[in-house]
């Protein structure tokens, strides 16, 4: 039998197959693949604490760095904040690596392997959902909204690009070429979702589960058509079109509710399931956000979740959640932070100075009462005026938000009864969640450099009320998930942080252990 030798190739090999006419565009879009993902890695190279680069030695032109076992590996000056996919190329000792997955496998480091393969898919998979994109860079205020479906889901598809951040982007190692063509938001498919029947007295549910997903004693739970074809292998009977949003997963269903379906595939970092604590854990949550955007001015609004359902295992389980749409006004419009990246911003300086002050005044308020939240370019959405000014946010999705009972309490806030991974007491904690989604992440993507960055921060933050979480960041480094140490360190759970430049700060800190 005839194995492709590569992954570029096994991709390319596949395509031909099922949409051979996207094949050219997907071989011209492989080099600039490679060096939006090599860009990641030499980001994370340079910054993150992983333990087989013993120095840095930054230079007037580059950047060297010098490993455990003898070899140095130079580069450009890293950006930590730079969008571009500005490294084509990086040299190890005299040998010019340009492609990721070559240089994490010439590296030579503990699991390095494995993610040299999630490296090449993610190149691959990145050439695939450019190749397949047709969106030029329009302001969202020039962009009429599809009829019948509602106008949030088409910004979701214009991110092709995936994580900012993250070497592994673009990583779907389940997914075969055409089940990327088929479910991948980029792609713009309209997937048909099913139901399982399942005896309710075998199910979890919180919230409202509405009638249209009862069959008498049955519970019928949405299922993604990936995960029943590859997982729960059992029949299922056919339901409701939706069309795919960021998370892949999360679909929007016509006449505007979502669905965030279970998909135990490896997408990015993550296996995407929805376990049983974050079913129970809906309700309260739900409840406890309509009480913290009553006390944000009308600047944050908090999507609802409407029923969560679990059959008794995290792989057959699913949220119905309202959306976005709902919390605007005559003439609005709503998309994900992730999407202005695909935008032409308009006086790009001062709406983003604009831009940052909404989302500091908001996140930093909902810190001081005691919740942080995990406000990456997905989670976080922003309201736009008809002439394009920021004017509100809508927050989805609190399964991963920080809870501080203490601080809560501080506020007249009963905290939920909930214990477990979402709750915490700890600054630090609290903090890195915060600033290393919102400022590290929403904000730096969209501002796309350092230099970017500092200037909204530096316009933003003498108008911020005077707190210690302001304090702290303003004043140190600001925290950031260590991704690629992450994915080189597969025994040590929970999340692994590094410490990035400030742009507030001249100088800057060390990097986190």
């Amino acid at each position: 039998m005839h194995r492709p030798a590569t992954t570029e190739a096994r991709v390319a090999e596949e395509l031909a197959a099922v949409r051979p006419a996207l094949l050219p565009r997907y071989t011209a879009e492989l080099p600039g693949a490679r060096a939006a993902v090599l860009t990641r890695l030499w980001r994370a190279l340079a910054h993150e604490p992983l333990p087989w680069i013993t120095g840095r030695v930054h230079g007037a032109h580059g950047l060297a760095l010098r490993l455990a076992d003898g070899r140095t590996l130079y580069g450009p000056p890293a950006d930590p904040y730079a969008t571009s996919a500005y490294v084509t190329g990086v040299r190890l000792d005299r040998e010019r690596q340009v492609d990721p997955a070559a240089l994490m496998t010439a590296l030579a480091v503990p699991h390095g392997a494995a993610f040299a393969a999630e490296l090449a898919d993610s190149v691959a998979s990145l050439a695939l959902s450019r190749a397949g994109a047709d969106h030029p860079k329009e302001w969202p205020a020039g962009v009429p909204p599809t009829e019948g479906w509602g106008r949030d889901w088409e910004w979701e598809q214009r991110v092709t690009d995936g994580h900012p951040y993250h070497p592994g982007c673009r990583s779907r190692p389940g997914f075969t070429v055409a089940d990327q063509l088929a479910y991948g938001p980029e792609h713009r498919p309209v997937v048909e979702l099913g139901t399982v029947p399942v005896p309710a007295a075998d199910c979890l549910v919180n919230g409202d589960w509405p009638e249209e997903l009862r069959d008498g004693g049955r519970l019928l739970v949405p299922v993604h058509p990936w995960q029943a074809g590859h997982v729960l292998q059992r029949p299922y009977g056919p339901w409701r079109p939706g069309r795919p949003l960021l998370s892949l997963r999360t679909l929007a269903l016509p006449g505007g509710t979502h669905v965030k379906t279970a998909l135990s595939a490896r997408l990015t970092s993550s296996v995407r399931d929805i376990s049983a604590y974050s079913v129970r854990a809906a309700a309260p949550l739900t409840d406890l956000g309509e009480e913290l955007a009553a006390r944000t001015d009308g600047l944050l609004h908090l999507t609802r979740t409407l029923g969560a359902v679990s059959a008794g295992s995290p792989d057959l389980a699913a949220l119905l959640r309202e959306s976005p749409e709902v919390y605007t006004g005559p003439g609005e419009r709503v998309l994900p932070v992730a999407a202005l990246a695909t935008t032409c911003l308009p006086d790009a300086p001062a709406w983003m100075a604009a831009f940052t002050r909404l989302t500091l005044t908001v996140g930093l308020r909902l810190l001081d009462l005691g919740v942080a939240l995990e406000a990456h370019g997905q989670n976080l959405l922003v309201i736009l005026a008809a002439d394009g000014t920021p004017l509100r946010l809508v927050y989805r999705d609190l399964a991963d938000i920080r809870i501080s009972p203490a601080r809560l309490a501080r506020h007249g806030i009963v905290p939920p009864a909930l214990t477990g991974r979402l709750v915490t007491d700890d600054e630090t904690a609290l903090r890195r969640k915060l600033f290393g989604s919102l400022v590290a992440g929403a904000l730096a993507g969209t501002a796309g450099s350092g230099a970017a960055l500092g200037a909204a921060l530096s316009a933003a933050v003498p108008d911020l009320a005077d707190t210690p979480d302001l304090r702290a960041l303003r004043e140190g480094p600001l925290p950031a998930k260590a991704l690629t140490l992450m994915r080189l360190s597969p025994g040590t759970p929970g999340d692994q942080w590094t410490s990035l430049p400030n742009p507030l700060v001249l100088e800057p800190g060390p990097s986190a252990p």
